[in-house]
Formats: C-alpha cells, structure tokens, sequence
C-alpha cells in the first residue's frame, strides 16, 4: 500500500501497459513512425491517449480544440472519443509533421471530423475569439504547444469552453525541471510560473495528474 503516486521502474509501467487496453494497429504504426523524427520525445504516451479518449467520453464532447497536432497521435485518441457530427479544431504551425497526421486521420475514416489550422495557434485562438457563437461552444480543449505561450492559451481556451468544459494541459512537470529552481529556461519557467497560477484559479477546479511528463486538468466552473 502507499499514501503517494508510485514511481514507476521499467518493470511496473511494462506491467501497467500489459493490464491496459492495447494500443491498435493504427496507433502503433503512427507511434513507430514518429519514433523516427527527432522531436518524437514530444509524442504523448500510450497510457495518455487512453486517458484523453475517456476524458473526452466523459465531457460528452461534440467540439474540441487541440492547440499542438505534431503528428496526429492525440488528435486521433481524442476525435476517435467524440460522437457522429462531433467537430476537433487542431493548430499547429508544422506542414511537414501535419502531413503525417493527415495520413493517419484519413486511414482512421476521421479527416471528416477533424479540422487542421495551420498558422500561430494564438492567432487561430483569437480569431475563433472573434465570433461570438464561438464562446462557450467547446467541451474540450488539450494544450500541447509553445511552453512560453501555454498561459495565453489557457486564457483563450477557458474562454472558448463552455461551463463544465474540461482543459488538459501537458508537460506541467517538464521532466521534473518545474519542480528545480536551478532550471531557468523560458520553458521551464513559463510552465512552472502557469503551475503556480493556475492552482488557485478560481474560474475552474483543478487537478494535477502525474501521469507521463504530467497532465493538469482544469474544469471550468464560470
């Protein structure tokens, strides 16, 4: 027994993904294929998607927002959640790693279901700001993107999730560098300034999850 989150050794997280649902054939592929690209540490983790997929089951989410494609992995575990007519708006500002995401969405049958925005996600934020339908229109939103910029997109996010909505924002524990003062990056910082933020945002409830490099979830609540 422990009254903490367990340290997972080599042993317990085979374990852990052995008593898992399995990835499919599909997802494997993508992840084999990503493992090949030098930014592939950015691929969010097996265990992640399945939690993503049931987060967003659970929103009963027709629309999401994505702000980070990368190469499509969490754009499918979360589309793949959404119900018939159900709508991901997904931002990145690659053509080249989109591309391979677009393979796989089409593969998938979900290239209908999700909408890329190529471009400054910020920009994409705004201008989906600007329409004022667009407000409380979202039931999901995953914040995977520019690490100095994550506390603008939470902002705009908040604004664009309807009450009840869910935001999930990755890398908060930055490989543990968050928690380490001797790490002064503008990465680090940005993300440990959002995490000092953010616990006491009272617009939503918050949860910290170790899970991978460390997920918060935010619930808005006004």
């Amino acid at each position: 027994m422990s009254n903490r989150t367990l340290s997972l050794t080599d042993d317990l997280y085979e374990y852990m993904l052995s008593v898992s649902p399995p990835e499919d054939e599909l997802l494997v592929r993508l992840r084999e294929e990503t493992a090949r690209d030098d930014m592939s540490v950015m691929q969010i983790s097996p265990e992640q998607g399945h939690l993503m997929s049931l987060l967003v089951s659970l929103c009963n989410a027709r629309h999401a927002l994505e702000i980070g494609t990368y190469t499509g992995y969490s754009s499918l575990c979360i589309a793949r959640a959404l119900p018939a007519g159900g709508k991901l708006i997904t931002c990145d500002a690659s053509a080249e790693w989109t591309a391979t995401a677009r393979r796989y969405w089409r593969e998938a049958g979900l290239e209908e279901r999700i909408e890329l925005r190529l471009g400054d996600a910020l920009d994409t934020l705004k201008g989906l700001l600007a329409a004022p339908e667009n407000r409380g229109r979202f039931d999901f939103a995953f914040i995977d993107a520019n690490k100095t910029a994550v506390r603008e997109y939470y902002e705009d996010c908040l604004e664009l999730l309807r009450p009840g909505g869910l935001i999930a924002v990755d890398n908060v524990l930055w490989g543990g560098k968050t928690a380490r003062e001797e790490f002064q990056d503008e990465d680090t910082r940005a993300l440990r300034e959002f995490n000092r933020f953010v616990k006491n945002d009272e617009r939503a409830q918050i949860c910290l999850v170790p899970i991978s490099d460390g997920l918060t979830l935010a619930r808005k609540i006004r």
